[in-house]
């Protein structure tokens, strides 16, 4: 009875063990589970990540596709525009400067709807984002200081963002 007991004893050992290293194995099976979900959640929010960066990259693509394009059309509205300011009296009353000034203004309406608008200079104040200044004017106004005097060349902006600085001269003031 005694052999009995201690091969019975013995089997319970086994037993044991057996559970024991069942769960040793459970704790490391959700171990490594845990590890795989994490890792899992990771690699998701990269892709997550990469999808809206793409989508972003794509509109900002879209947004500005047209800036080289406009880099070498605006200087043609620019002199269409500078050829304007240099009109005699005589023909002011011409049929063919209706025609440009209907022109100028088709040109703007069409960049305005791309996107397209000009930096607002004369009289504001100097804008170190948007302007470039070329020069100062004296002026004994102290309340003018930093106020644009003149544009020399326009400026823009695409979709809000400055394409083409606009150059400007800005008043200092000297007592």
């Amino acid at each position: 009875m005694e052999s009995k007991k201690k091969s019975h004893s013995g089997e319970e050992k086994k037993h044991q063990e057996e559970k024991v290293d069942a769960g040793e194995m459970e704790t490391v099976v959700e171990e490594a589970a845990k590890d795989y979900e994490h890792l899992y959640k990771l690699a998701l929010a990269d892709y997550q990540n990469l999808l809206k960066q793409s989508a972003k990259d794509k509109t900002a693509f879209v947004k500005y596709a047209n800036e080289q394009l406009l880099y070498e059309v605006l200087p043609v509205y620019d002199h269409l525009k500078l050829s304007l300011a240099h009109i005699d009296a005589a023909a002011e009353q011409s049929n063919w400067l209706v025609g440009v000034q209907y022109v100028i203004k088709q040109f703007k309406e069409v960049l305005e709807r791309n996107g397209v608008v000009e930096v607002e200079t004369v009289g504001k104040k100097f804008d170190h984002a948007t302007m470039e200044a070329v020069s100062s004017e004296e002026t004994g106004d102290k309340e003018k200081e930093g106020l644009v005097a003149k544009e020399v060349k326009a400026g823009y902006m695409l979709n809000g963002k400055v394409i083409i600085p606009a150059r400007v001269v800005v008043f200092e003031h000297k007592p």
